[in-house]
């Protein structure tokens, strides 16, 4: 393949096909497909949940993620060609990733992208911005791609007889090009696409977390405005605040017990700008939880500012927010937090 640029002369300015692992990892191409997900697959986008997920067996699947129906996807990466054992390495990944249950595809999703997201079903809802009927089943079945610089013959013929019997294998080809002038482009290539007819401890390498300069930064000047005082606030009485590659949690604390009560978002997540309840993490880390949640959906609705958002509340900050509902809304995460801090003393107690 030639691939030219061409420049406001009119003249061609040829990309020249360069060998990628000739002075690129092969962390570089998990870091571009990790940051480009929606060109993973051809014409569907991918929820990337992991990176370096340990398996059972102590190998380490590069990527994984989740489709929009809630198949997981296996992403298997080789910077330059695909040896005869890449199949035998993603067939293993794939009889790993079948037996995961949700929680545990959860636990993976919260250890690569922080603490600070209400939950995989919530945020997978939202990144496929499904509507409210549409139903997902996760990990009913599990896609596997093969991205290599060269897929060789041998895995081609393999993975058509694999799709022939209904295992769904891509396989996926690039291509490297530079310019004199240090240009780079990736073209690829599905040679083998749609077109062709355990209780274990589960984990994955994380994203970079952000910090609080970083996050104001990020907002508008109504969520500025919000935020500086809710975390001001949070400072105030003790709530810790942990910190997660987009935004944060805010969370009661009894002898160092943390249970989170609140999520906060930018304006660029996919929660948008806005505070998410985490009833969920009540719910997982306090035996008589649903006296706790109650009480606090409904003082929240007698706020007037939250929202239905799945099995949780949300509050999308789009306008300046007058100095007495935020003091209320304050007094309502005190109020609760306090709730905990007896309930976690009483759990205790009956241990």
């Amino acid at each position: 393949m030639k691939l030219f640029r061409v420049n406001t002369d009119g003249k061609f300015i040829r990309y020249a096909e360069r060998d990628f692992k000739e002075g690129n990892q092969e962390v570089v191409l998990e870091f571009w497909l990790e940051n480009n997900p929606a060109y993973i697959l051809e014409d569907e986008n991918v929820l990337i949940i992991g990176r370096q997920v340990p398996t059972n067996l102590g190998s380490i699947i590069d990527l994984l993620g989740i489709d929009r129906e809630g198949n997981v996807v296996v992403i298997e990466l080789k910077r330059d060609r695909t040896p005869r054992e890449t199949l035998a390495q993603i067939l293993e990944y794939a009889s790993f990733v079948e037996s995961l249950s949700y929680s545990q595809l959860e636990r993976i999703f919260k250890d690569y992208s922080g603490e600070e997201n209400p939950g995989l079903i919530d945020y997978h809802r939202n990144y496929f911005q499904l509507e409210e009927d549409e139903a997902v089943a996760f990990n009913r079945n599990q896609k596997l791609i093969i991205v290599g610089q060269v897929i060789t013959k041998e895995i081609k013929q393999t993975s058509t007889f694999l799709r022939k019997k209904g295992i769904e294998v891509f396989c996926l080809e690039f291509k490297y090009f530079e310019t004199k002038a240090g240009e780079r482009i990736i073209s690829s290539d599905f040679v083998i696409g749609k077109d062709i007819s355990l209780t274990k401890k589960v984990s994955s390498g994380a994203l970079p977390r952000i910090d609080k300069a970083e996050f104001v930064n990020s907002l508008d000047q109504f969520g500025r405005a919000f935020f500086e005082d809710l975390l001001v606030s949070a400072e105030t009485n003790g709530l810790p605040v942990h910190w997660g590659t987009k935004g944060f949690s805010i969370n009661a604390d009894l002898n160092g017990k943390h249970v989170a009560i609140l999520f906060g978002f930018p304006p660029k997540s996919v929660f948008k700008q806005g505070v998410y309840t985490a009833f969920r993490e009540i719910r997982n880390n306090i035996l008589d939880s649903e006296p706790i949640i109650e009480q606090y959906r409904q003082e929240l609705v007698q706020l007037g500012t939250f929202e239905n958002a799945q099995s949780e509340q949300k509050w999308l900050i789009k306008n300046d927010i007058d100095a007495d509902k935020k003091e209320r809304f304050f007094a309502i995460l005190s109020s609760i937090v306090e709730k905990i801090k007896l309930q976690l003393k009483e759990d205790e107690e009956k241990e």
